[in-house]
């Protein structure tokens, strides 16, 4: 069936400010500092109004039958953006604690997980999970149009018990254009304290899909990692995942990352430099080295490369904390890059994906 123009012409519309807004939230989300909130506020207000006014035409269109399912998932991205801005707004712009606009901006993970489903069926909802800089990027536009493989490999987005009211399992991401023989990078990302896989598979997904790396989400098996007693209940099952994930996949031994942030970046420290294990490359942000490790038990960072992030706003983990860690690790002889960045708070600093995989390649 032909959709009708009606239709068509409201999806034209109502794309480009729906993806557009959701820059917005990438934008505001990068920049949150808790005195800045309501500034960013103000600024994210008026994309939420037009997504709601779009929003409205396309669900009194006249959608054909046979396109119900379409029609429903773009409602529920619009009516989940119109309601993730909203509440950052009212949050940002009440008396609450400042931790209320951070929980705001959590269900930007689960947007993204119902939005991707449609990167194949419209252009622009494909580039817009590419890294920015790449979406006018021909080659890696024609690499997203490669053959659909039927060899029984499963690709794109996957989950092994990891709803998101569940812990110790992991999501993953193979990028839908791996032929199964070419080797790719493995991420392994850690999310942070109160976080789950789900969620922070999203941080590098569009990277992974712009520059083909296969990305492991584990979720920890209580609130948080591994960090806070002497018993790592963690270990073994990232260890299992990774051979799960290496068992099945093209991954290229020579380059496993293990990266996270804030508590999982504390853990990546931990699990990375505590134990053998495969992990070629660390890249924790936001976070500290363990105690554990302070004690003269960073052997394992000699010659180790390690790629350091740390926001010189961090209001939970004083940046002062992460130039003693760098000391530390350069002390003990680690491949240390290490980035300060000025203008970042306590948030997963997304734009540093591209960095770290270059200096992954490296």
């Amino acid at each position: 069936m032909i959709m009708p123009g009606a239709v068509v012409d409201v999806i034209d519309a109502f794309v480009p400010p729906l993806l557009g807004t959701l820059d917005r939230v990438e934008w505001v989300q990068r920049r949150l500092f808790p005195s800045l909130a309501p500034q960013l506020a103000d600024e994210l207000a008026p994309d939420r109004d037009v997504v709601a006014a779009r929003l409205h035409a396309l669900q009194v269109a006249p959608w054909p039958e046979d396109f119900g399912s379409l029609r429903e998932r773009l409602v529920d991205v619009g009516r989940r953006t119109v309601d993730l801005v909203t509440a950052f707004v009212e949050a940002a712009r009440g008396t609450g604690h400042p931790i209320e606009t951070y929980r705001a901006l959590r269900p930007f993970a689960a947007l993204q997980e119902t939005l991707y489903p449609l990167a194949g069926l419209f252009e622009p909802v494909g580039r817009w999970f590419l890294e920015p800089a790449r979406r006018e990027d021909d080659e890696v536009l024609a690499r997203m149009n490669a053959p659909f493989y039927t060899d029984g490999l499963q690709r794109g987005v996957l989950h092994a018990g990891n709803e998101r009211e569940r812990r110790g399992g992991f999501s993953l991401y193979v990028p839908e254009w791996c032929d199964g023989h070419t080797a790719m990078p493995l991420v392994v990302a850690l999310h942070g304290g109160h976080g789950h896989g789900r969620d922070f598979l999203w941080a590098w997904l569009r990277d992974a899909r712009s520059r083909g790396a296969i990305v492991l989400a584990p979720t920890s098996r209580d609130r948080t990692w591994s960090i806070m007693s002497r018993e790592d209940v963690d270990a073994a099952g990232i260890h299992a995942m990774v051979a799960f994930v290496r068992e099945r996949y093209p991954v290229d031994d020579r380059r496993v990352l293990l990266t996270g942030m804030s508590d999982g970046a504390t853990y990546t420290f931990l699990l990375g430099l505590g134990q053998d294990g495969p992990f070629t490359h660390l890249a924790p942000a936001c976070g500290v080295l363990h105690p554990l490790l302070l004690d003269g038990h960073l052997a394992r960072a000699r010659d180790l490369p390690i790629y350091l992030i740390h926001g010189a706003l961090d209001w939970m983990f004083p940046v002062q904390q992460t130039r003693k860690g760098r000391d530390f690790l350069v002390a003990a002889g680690a491949r240390l890059t290490y980035r300060e960045l000025d203008d970042l708070s306590h948030i997963y600093p997304r734009d540093e994906n591209p960095k770290i995989l270059e200096w992954l390649d490296n």
